[in-house]
């Protein structure tokens, strides 16, 4: 997503109206999206970007376009280009309650105590409903959201419009990350709203594609320690030698993330505590 630009305001659906967060970045393409969902006068705002002050004015435009109040603020999980814009929304729009999976070492950057929500959880504004589908992987707090009446999924950092999601080693779990993909298959999505990027049309075939680069990826890592690479940084230097070098410090989460999910299932070992710079070998 390296130089894609997006809409300030967009209209997705007649259910969706998106407020770009004006975050650009290596790790956040475009921005991160921030959702009104709903047809009535007060909606549901998903996610509130990084807190930038050029967000407000086009949040107050997609209000504005939207005709509408925001309702409440729901999150997809506690990173900082989504929670990171609590403070300067509730002090723009008043009180509002916040929801989101509790996670303390997030949270507390949440400048009000957020109401807790989980796997399960359905949130109702005019014209639509949220229900909410843990899927940690990316993050322990995960949470993506079903909007039943469209079929979508509003996919948080789970599934990206453009590129793939990265599995942070400190915190992320590859596995975790797996089961989540599969779990948003099984809800047979038609369109994906992601945290990053355009509209996914079809969103079955994105998880799908989703799945077997995950799988791909684990066949290059093992054919790498076959070879005999052992550290992180060769191996990443090889299987993403077609890739921008900008994009090699996230590949290494994201390699190490495989190896510590092969290391679970004893097909790898590491000689060395930090996982990141510790030599790695078939088991």
């Amino acid at each position: 997503m390296i130089g894609m630009q997006l809409p300030d305001v967009d209209v997705w659906s007649e259910r969706v109206v998106v407020a770009l967060g004006q975050n650009p970045g290596l790790f956040t393409g475009p921005g991160t999206n921030t959702y009104l969902i709903g047809t009535g006068a007060e909606r549901i705002l998903l996610d509130t970007a990084q807190g930038v002050p050029e967000y407000l004015p086009v949040l107050e435009r997609a209000l504005l376009e939207a005709d509408c109040r925001i309702q409440e603020i729901v999150l997809t999980h506690g990173h900082v280009d989504h929670i990171g814009g609590v403070a300067s929304v509730l002090e723009r729009y008043g009180p509002l309650r916040v929801s989101k999976l509790p996670a303390p070492e997030f949270d507390a950057a949440c400048p009000v105590e957020p109401t807790a929500i989980a796997d399960g959880a359905r949130l109702h504004t005019e014209g639509a409903t949220l229900r909410a589908i843990h899927t940690p992987g990316h993050a322990r707090d995960h949470l993506c959201f079903v909007l039943e009446e469209e079929r979508a999924i509003f996919s948080g950092d789970n599934v990206l419009g453009v590129g793939t999601t990265v599995i942070p080693a400190d915190g992320g779990d590859l596995a975790a990350y797996l089961h989540s993909l599969e779990r948003l298959l099984a809800e047979s999505p038609a369109a994906i709203y992601p945290a990053h990027g355009p509209r996914i049309a079809d969103g079955q075939a994105k998880l799908r594609e989703y799945i077997e680069h995950r799988i791909q990826r684990e066949r290059e890592i093992l054919a790498a320690l076959e070879r005999g690479q052992t550290r992180i940084a060769d191996i990443v230097e090889t299987i993403y030698a077609d890739y921008p070098v900008a994009l090699h410090i996230p590949a290494h989460d994201s390699v190490c993330s495989h190896l510590l999910k092969l290391e679970r299932e004893a097909r790898v070992r590491r000689d060395g505590d930090d996982p990141l710079v510790a030599r790695w070998t078939l088991a």
